[in-house]
């Protein structure tokens, strides 16, 4: 596993070694070895998976309020997307800014999400299938989720078209109007 920091403390992507020949490849998607040798070290309790349709597609920005919040690790099977996380942890240097990774089947990366930080991708081809890891259990009392054009993240999704997207993630409040209670350093 090869780990690359990007430009949010924590947030990084990981390269998986791949193996491969003229019959296909074989790779490891986790081992809590290798990830531990690259500094991480989440006990994970839950798998989830997701099928988007459509290209454009857009999911987020959703998170889990303390004490439910999840790390993440998501990774992408078939297609690819453009993956999003936003430091949503009130008094972090780091607050309200993102980061974004394309993630495909074709490039086999990880994004590797803290607590505290918000999550969601934009389908860049048809027919996607999303697979991600979680550090905690689903709360529906702590699921939640912010406008993904919220103005003061500003995240450059590029186009999305309103036939693309949930209600709840259209109708989602801004960051200043959520109940988000992640605190920088509590987290």
């Amino acid at each position: 596993m090869k780990r690359i920091d990007t430009a949010l403390p924590g947030v990084c992507i990981v390269e998986p070694q791949v193996f491969g020949d003229h019959r296909g490849y074989f790779m490891e998607t986790y081992s809590t070895r290798a990830f531990a040798e690259i500094g991480i070290t989440n006990e994970f309790v839950q798998d989830n998976q997701s099928f988007t349709a459509q290209k454009g597609a857009l999911r987020g920005i959703h998170f889990q309020n303390a004490p439910m919040a999840q790390a993440k690790l998501v990774r992408v099977t078939k297609g690819a997307v453009l993956d999003v996380a936003v430091d949503l942890r009130k008094g972090s240097p780091t607050y309200r800014q993102w980061v974004a990774v394309e993630l495909s089947a074709e490039n086999k990366r990880m994004l590797m999400i803290p607590r505290g930080f918000g999550h969601g991708f934009k389908t860049l081809t048809e027919d996607v299938e999303f697979c991600y890891k979680v550090d905690n259990l689903y709360s529906k009392e702590c699921d939640r989720g912010i406008r993904f054009d919220d103005p003061t993240i500003a995240v450059d999704w590029g186009e999305v078209r309103e036939e693309c997207l949930s209600a709840k993630d259209m109708n989602g409040p801004l960051l200043d109007d959520s109940d988000c209670n992640f605190i920088y350093g509590e987290i």
